[in-house]
């Protein structure tokens, strides 16, 4: 039986499912990928890295939406 892990997002508790890749989370909690930036333990994380990012237990994240205006 596998356990869900315990995560920081935007300073709330959370939890997902081990081994979850970045971008498959960020559609879980019901975001675009494209239209956010993240913060991954204290930095910035390069939107080439996402796919190989995998939550693990602990990790604190910081999403910010990216608002496009005129």
């Amino acid at each position: 039986m596998t356990h869900s892990i315990r995560l920081q997002v935007n300073g709330e508790d959370k939890t997902c499912m081990p081994q979850t890749a970045l971008p498959a989370y960020l559609q879980q909690i019901g975001l675009n990928p494209r239209l956010v930036a993240v913060e991954y333990n204290g930095e910035i994380l390069h939107r080439q890295f996402w796919e190989t990012t995998y939550l693990k237990e602990g990790d604190r994240l910081e999403i910010v939406t990216i608002v496009g205006g005129g």
